[in-house]
Order: structure tokens, then C-alpha cells, then sequence
């Protein structure tokens, strides 16, 4: 078993960045789950898909250097995509921030805390 200090770290900033979005990336996913039950084919509109690129792009700074973050996309806004596909790739990001978590969030002592 590795001691601590062989264990992998992060930065104070990405687990501040890492605070702020994973809420709006459950709620970001939530939203699409719901669209894509009521029309899994439904076209997201553009402006919508601007704004999951700019969550997911954020996220993806925090993931940079992550296992995960190769096998991350964005949207393509000049092929809009359709609900189904939204919430394909949101739970795939939703997927690569827990294991992000799993990496860094630890116990540590009595209580759990960030590894930074």
C-alpha cells in the first residue's frame, strides 16, 4: 500500500474549480436526462450548446493530465446533437470528475480531505 506522501496530488485550484462545477455539471445533466426522456431525438438548440461547451471546457482544464480526459468531447456546434447524445457525453464527464474525486478526496487521519 503506498504512504501518503507516495499518493497522487492536485492543486488547490483545480479542487476549488472542481467545487464550483461539479454542482452545475449534476444539474447540466439532470436537465438533459429529463429532456432526453420526453424526446430522447430532440435537437439541442445552439445556444444551449454553447452553453454546455463552456462547462465542459472548464472541466476539461481540470481534467488535463487525468486518465480520463483523452476520452472527453465537447459538442459540435455546427452538427447540433440531439438530447440522447448530451447525456451521453455529460455522464461520461460526470463519470471522470467522481473518479477525480476518488483520486484526491481521501481519508486522511480521522476525516477526509483533498490530497494537494
Amino acid at each position: 500500500m503506498a504512504r501518503a506522501s507516495d499518493q497522487s496530488k492536485t492543486t488547490e485550484h483545480k479542487v476549488a474549480e472542481y467545487t464550483t462545477l461539479s454542482p452545475l455539471l449534476q444539474a447540466m445533466c439532470k436537465e438533459f436526462q429529463e429532456l432526453s426522456r420526453k424526446k430522447p431525438d430532440g435537437q439541442v438548440g445552439p445556444t444551449k450548446v454553447k452553453m454546455v461547451n463552456r462547462l465542459l471546457k472548464a472541466i476539461h482544464q481540470i481534467l488535463e493530465g487525468e486518465p480520463s480526459r483523452s476520452y472527453l468531447d465537447d459538442l459540435n456546434e455546427d452538427d447540433l446533437p440531439q438530447n440522447s447524445d448530451v447525456v451521453l457525453i455529460l455522464s461520461q464527464t460526470e463519470a471522470a470528475m467522481d473518479a477525480f474525486r476518488t483520486r484526491y478526496y481521501r481519508l486522511n487521519g480521522a476525516r477526509y480531505d483533498w490530497t494537494i
